[in-house]
């Protein structure tokens, strides 16, 4: 199918949608209503382009006749410069289209869990934990999203050995999805006295945040336990047995919440870490068996990778998958990371047009 009767079928089945959003049938249908909703809204910004896609064809045919049956040669000159430059604009709207009608990932609108765990280099790595988790809380406030702490282990010298989010808000995955991975920092430590740069390292986990109906639980299948919440070096932090481990005996995953004073809100928690690994797991599998669609994505999420460097010497934030470079190392730790996520989602996206021109080759073939 061409790009032209592509684009016609799009906007039959945006009109399809806009109609059906007005039946008596769908409206008093909440689900229903809902996904035509969500569908019309994926399409709506790609039926804008299309639609300048035809204004500009219209010209262009326009322009052809005057060119065919007018003997005004300046008339004639100025509609071939306007073929050409409207030629490159219908070329820039071809693109744009096709990465807007690329089929989004389902789990993007969900909110998101984050998991940061200080790795290699000691309290120089829990350190930089806590400088991660303040960077996506600055950037989270940027967007208006909110910020849930579902549970921390603090590090005697600062930082984090590990912390455990929640960020809501519209498409907080789909944004966020791809800084899982291995977060490196080089910089001097406070502690050193020679002046000497550390390598240190934090692993990050994002995961889709998981509801009842993707991952049910069976509550025979958990060993819940209740201990006294401590802080770093082992002070209790209160006096009431409020903390809470949940063990998933068939897959052997534990989580621990203990930052509520509430035994009740710290299970809550505890439980919304745990669904959305088995979430993740369960994800993992099915994109494994679709062969090497997960490995040909930006990051696939592995948290053995070492994704990006953050070295403080000289100023510069390095994203090693797509050879993004920024000197704008304070900028970026303060939350301002939408250009190196913008940088990720568009090479994702130019992956998967190339994927998806590639099936169409090969069903032509056929």
């Amino acid at each position: 199918m061409d790009n032209t009767k592509r684009y016609h079928t799009i906007l039959e089945r945006f009109d399809q949608i806009t109609q059906r959003m007005s039946a008596p049938e769908v409206i008093s249908n909440q689900s229903a209503y809902r996904d035509f909703a969500v569908e019309r809204s994926d399409l709506e910004e790609a039926v804008n382009r299309i639609n300048k896609y035809f204004k500009f064809k219209k010209r262009i045919e326009e322009d052809r006749e005057v060119i065919s049956n007018s003997n005004d040669r300046e008339l004639i000159e100025f509609a071939k410069m306007e073929i050409d430059e409207i030629g490159e604009d219908i070329e820039k709207l071809e693109k744009e289209i096709n990465l807007l009608l690329i089929p989004k990932d389902p789990d993007d609108s969900r909110n998101t869990i984050f998991e940061i765990r200080a790795g290699t280099g000691g309290n120089e790595a829990a350190l930089f934990a806590g400088d991660l988790s303040r960077m996506y809380r600055l950037f989270a406030e940027k967007h208006k999203w909110k910020l849930d702490l579902l549970g921390s282990h603090p590090s005697e010298a600062g930082g984090f050995k590990e912390i455990v989010f929640m960020i809501s808000g519209k498409e907080a995955f789909g944004k966020l999805k791809f800084e899982s991975g291995v977060h490196r920092v080089q910089r001097v430590p406070e502690t050193e006295s020679s002046g000497r740069i550390h390598t240190s390292a934090v692993t990050v986990a994002v995961l889709p945040e998981a509801k009842e109906i993707d991952i049910k639980i069976d509550q025979n299948d958990l060993r819940i336990d209740v201990f006294r919440a401590s802080g770093p070096g082992g002070q209790s932090v209160n006096m009431t047995d409020s903390a809470v481990r949940i063990t998933h005996l068939p897959s052997g995953l534990v989580v621990s919440c203990q930052d509520e004073k509430s035994q009740h809100k710290n299970r809550d928690k505890a439980l919304k870490v745990l669904r959305a690994r088995l979430y993740e797991a369960a994800k993992r599998e099915r994109d494994e068996q679709r062969a090497q669609k997960r490995r040909s994505m930006v990051g696939s999420g592995d948290r053995s990778a070492k994704i990006r460097t953050y070295n403080y010497p000289q100023g510069r934030v390095s994203d090693h998958r797509i050879g993004y470079t920024t000197h704008n190392l304070k900028g970026v730790i303060d939350g301002e990371l939408d250009e190196i996520i913008e940088a990720l989602l568009l090479s994702d996206r130019e992956k998967k047009l190339c994927e998806e021109i590639e099936k169409t080759r090969k069903k032509a073939s056929d």
